[in-house]
């Protein structure tokens, strides 16, 4: 399917895959960019010798085009927006802030710089700051999120910018991907489907609890203090709303999630760990590859948007 998105990127499907922390790591990068869209690597809060590695380890397992999503918020985040340059990364997308003083350096390398959003306004911002394209991601999200829905966002951010916008936050079949299209976006972005690939390394007990997950297991935490994130609800989950119940300040919040995302992704702890997941989590039933995850979603959005 050729949108402005397969053009500007030279990728074969108008699918990119959510910059997980802790997740999105160079083996599932490389099976979604190998698959034919665009796999992402999460630096997350990582240092930046850790995301040279995971590029050029997914540089030994393709050779097509994939990207890396930077927090702006990362402490070193000004050495990563050099590596990315200095290893030849096509892709940054970015979140957790503005990327403007990196924005001169990516673009002079020729590297294509799309922003996430949450809101018209900061998709605006993003585009005079020379974004080629931007994220509209909306509250239906794992992880960090913000307040407007997908179907209000995107549309509204289609209607306010030039370039090319790329829905995410709730999508995670055909059908999404289809209704996306139809609200303006060129391309989409999956998160939460892609957790359960079979390439995708983050522990079984993590993959377990997406796949057992119904339409009303995640919740979201944090709206109190300006921090909201959405994951599946557990005990964690069940202790931090306590603890925001009671006027509990940041500072003895955060002791309770220090480390709870590594928690649940590498030692499997789906009792204290952060299981960041988004509402669609509830249709995600099975493992499956990446190549599989993809060729099913782009058959059913073709039949739904009359293209075969």
């Amino acid at each position: 399917m050729k949108t402005k998105i397969t053009e500007l990127l030279g990728i074969a499907y108008p699918i990119f895959q959510g910059g997980m922390a802790w997740v999105a790591e160079y083996h599932l990068a490389a099976a979604v960019s190998e698959a034919g869209a665009l796999g992402i690597i999460g630096a997350g809060g990582a240092p930046a010798a850790f995301v040279r590695e995971q590029i050029q380890k997914t540089k030994e397992l393709t050779e097509r085009p994939f990207g890396v999503n930077v927090m702006l918020m990362n402490p070193e985040a000004d050495e990563i927006a050099k590596v990315i340059v200095e290893e030849g990364v096509k892709v940054v997308t970015t979140g957790a802030g503005n990327p403007g003083k990196y924005m001169a350096m990516w673009k002079e390398a020729g590297i294509k710089v799309i922003p996430v959003v949450a809101s018209v306004a900061l998709a605006k911002m993003m585009e005079r700051a020379g974004a080629d394209a931007v994220i509209a991601e909306g509250t239906e999200s794992g992880g960090h999120i913000g307040e407007a829905t997908t179907m209000s966002l995107v549309p509204q951010v289609v209607d306010a910018v030039s370039v090319p916008v790329v829905a995410a936050g709730g999508i995670a079949d055909g059908r999404g991907f289809a209704a996306a299209m139809m609200l303006g976006a060129e391309a989409v972005q999956m998160g939460t489907r892609f957790l359960v690939a079979s390439e995708c390394t983050v522990h079984e007990n993590y993959k377990k609890k997406v796949i057992a997950a119904k339409d009303i297991d995640s919740e979201v935490t944090g709206r109190a203090n300006g921090h909201p994130v959405r994951q599946i609800r557990n005990k964690l989950t069940r202790e931090y709303l306590q603890m925001e119940k009671n006027g509990a300040s940041l500072e003895e919040m955060e002791k309770l999630t220090l480390g709870s995302l590594r928690k649940a992704v590498v030692e499997g702890d789906v009792v204290s760990g952060t299981l960041m997941a988004g509402q669609i989590a509830g249709m995600v039933n099975k493992e499956q590859s990446c190549a599989e995850i993809l060729a099913e979603v782009m058959d059913q959005a073709e039949i739904l948007l009359k293209l075969k």
